[in-house]
């Protein structure tokens, strides 16, 4: 095994949790779990941290918000709540009305499925960037999430990374470019290659840990 290879094998296994995997979300090319990796890239897209929107998706989940047809039927109020419990404050408010226009737009314009959205049928990840922020709190950085965790089920989306997955990269001294990151794993690891480079770009002491491990490895 090369260095490199061993270097992303080291940050796969030390933080290569994707966010829908820690939200709980089974995430599969079909509407439920899609809706749900959109309803976890606006819980995210607020300046929160990841812990507390990932225990806010996991609330809204178990209270019915699985489908944008749960969601709408979900009152108000039983959002507020829900963030709430998972103790998303200063945004629950906003945040729960966000999620039921949200919710709204995913069944008026794509009739609940976005892989209706025109950028998926054009397999166009510059489009589908364009799209997601459509949907109102998602803006460019949600684009990235969304789009980093979608690779998982999207292979037309692989492999995709943003400038923090390529932070991340450079940080251990893997190349500074997707393809190449790509070609040191498998395609289905991609993903959580991409969610384990943003964990290194952001946490000093993960870096050193994922560089120690690989030279020791």
């Amino acid at each position: 095994m090369t260095s490199q290879r061993r270097l992303a094998r080291a940050v796969l296994d030390e933080a290569g949790r994707t966010l829908a995997q820690e939200a709980g979300v089974r995430l599969a090319d079909r509407p439920a779990p899609l809706w749900q990796l959109l309803m976890l890239t606006n819980l995210l897209s607020a300046r929160i941290s990841a812990r507390i929107a990932v225990a806010a998706e996991r609330e809204l989940t178990a209270a019915g918000g699985t489908t944008p047809s749960g969601m709408c039927d979900l009152t108000w109020q039983q959002r507020v709540d829900a963030l709430g419990r998972a103790h998303y404050v200063r945004y629950d408010e906003s945040t729960a009305t966000r999620l039921g226009e949200c919710a709204r737009m995913v069944l008026d314009d794509y009739r609940g499925d976005l892989r209706r959205l025109p950028s998926v049928g054009r397999h166009d990840a510059r489009g589908l960037r364009r799209d997601v922020q459509r949907f109102p709190g998602i803006g460019p950085t949600g684009a990235d999430i969304f789009c980093r965790e979608a690779q998982a089920v999207w292979d037309w989306l692989r492999p995709y990374a943003d400038r923090l997955v390529i932070k991340g990269a450079e940080r251990v001294g893997l190349p500074a470019d997707a393809g190449k990151l790509a070609d040191l794993v498998e395609p289905a690891e991609t993903a959580s290659l991409a969610a384990g480079l943003v964990r290194v770009a952001r946490d000093d002491e993960l870096a050193k840990r994922v560089g120690s491990l690989a030279t020791t490895g």
